[in-house]
């Protein structure tokens, strides 16, 4: 198996982002109601494909505390009434507020949507009263896009750790 190398990444000011005007007809909706079986289903579909495991051995109660947890705050993107993507704020009592969870559905990579969907999750975290850092992190079985996405649109790298998966 090879190594994983995850890069976290910080922005620290709403000045350093770098928008994508136009989102090409994605829409962007915030989930203002709960609902643990949608975030369940959307980090499945949509990070199925980069190997995202952390949260696929939680029970429907692990699920229900994480998403009714009030720091977590959920957003989708539908292109033509279709679930194109989604992403998940967490804020901390520190002030940061982490892009939890960020991606394309398959089927919409490639479609230029991932620069003003990027941009817009940040929006919405600077939004946040009494946010003084947006943070990410990305990793090398993330699509080969992603860390220059994040980059493109204003962050940089704070630390990067190499490893094997799931060590």
């Amino acid at each position: 198996m090879s190594d994983v190398t995850i890069y976290y990444l910080e922005m620290t000011r709403p000045a350093d982002l770098n928008p994508v005007g136009s989102g090409n007809g994605l829409s962007v909706v915030e989930a203002e109601i709960d609902n643990h079986a949608v975030n369940r289903f959307l980090y499945q579909h949509i990070g199925g494909p980069w190997e995202w495991t952390d949260k696929l051995d939680f029970s429907d109660d692990d699920w229900r505390a994480y998403v009714e947890d009030p720091a977590l705050r959920t957003w989708l993107a539908y292109y033509w009434g279709s679930i194109a993507g989604y992403f998940e704020l967490l804020q901390a009592d520190n002030g940061d507020v982490d892009i939890a969870y960020f991606g394309l559905a398959p089927g919409f990579i490639g479609r230029g949507f991932g620069g003003y969907f990027l941009t817009e999750a940040v929006r919405q975290a600077w939004a946040i009263p009494g946010v003084q850092r947006v943070t990410v992190n990305t990793c090398s079985l993330d699509h080969p896009s992603a860390l220059a996405n994040y980059q493109a649109r204003g962050f940089r790298i704070v630390d990067e750790i190499r490893g094997e998966p799931g060590a």
